[in-house]
């Protein structure tokens, strides 16, 4: 994705965007860093996560593409590093973190393969990569696809497959440690694509979509408005409880990869 739309989905991006206390306390989990160390976000944004992660007493560097939303990300905090770069040239001296974290930004990498060697070559031997994504098949599942087809279908596309995922960092130098399905909750406050699982009626609201770089970018005017009657007239008939059941997955909606730097490369 361009940094022209980067900064279009930047306006206004925290209205509905904000750090979910779950999915933040997972990363830091997963992450199992010490308080204190250097810890990268690629790809922040508008740095709700990264914000976070200094809470928890990381020294943070968040760097993203659009200088929109490091704009709104500098005006979070003074005590973190915000740099405008891209995933796949990071201006960073090799081993300079301890850890590092990419929340839903993976699919706007322009170069995959790149953005993880990348990552590796700044990720010291033994730290870790936190990813969190969906994967094709699992946003292909969701409920909005039948309201939706062709922007899910857009948007199932441009994410990277697993084994893709998971060869580019086995070639950069780092190993697969753990693989965690995430299923949405019905309170989830972080209201990104399938956030409101369960609440179909945020969908209707222009406001909840405007965040969503799916709804920004990826839906023609008239599918969008075919869609939206439609789940609308499900909704106030009680078709939608069918739809959403009959969708139901084992594959979760989202997940996180966990992947260490290899202490012997």
């Amino acid at each position: 994705m361009s940094t022209i739309a980067y900064d279009r989905i930047g306006v206004g991006y925290d209205d509905t965007r904000k750090a979910d206390p779950e999915l933040a306390g997972r990363l830091i989990r997963l992450l199992g860093a010490k308080p204190g160390a250097r810890v990268l976000d690629i790809g922040c944004g508008t740095g709700n996560y990264t914000a976070v992660l200094a809470q928890h007493g990381f020294s943070v560097t968040g760097v993203d593409p659009s200088e929109r939303m490091l704009a709104e990300a500098r005006a979070k905090s003074d005590a973190i590093t915000w740099v405008s770069a891209c995933a796949e040239d990071l201006p960073f001296d090799e081993a300079s973190f301890e850890g590092a974290v990419a929340t839903l930004t993976v699919h706007h990498w322009r170069d995959l393969e790149r953005g993880f060697a990348e990552a590796a070559r700044v990720v010291r031997a033994g730290g870790r990569l936190v990813v969190f994504t969906s994967a094709p098949e699992q946003t292909r599942g969701y409920w909005l696809h039948h309201y939706f087809p062709e922007m899910i279908e857009r948007s199932a596309t441009v994410l990277p497959a697993m084994d893709r995922m998971t060869k580019a960092a086995l070639q950069a130098g780092f190993n697969l440690s753990h693989r965690l399905v995430y299923q949405v909750a019905p309170d989830l406050q972080d209201q990104f694509l399938y956030a409101c699982k369960h609440r179909p009626e945020r969908y209707l609201d222009p406001g909840f979509r405007k965040g969503i770089s799916s709804f920004a970018l990826a839906v023609s005017d008239h599918e969008l408005e075919d869609g939206l009657f439609r789940l609308q007239q499900d909704i106030g008939s009680g078709a939608w409880q069918a739809v959403r059941d009959s969708h139901q997955s084992s594959l979760g909606d989202y997940v996180h990869l966990v992947f260490e730097r290899d202490t012997s490369a």
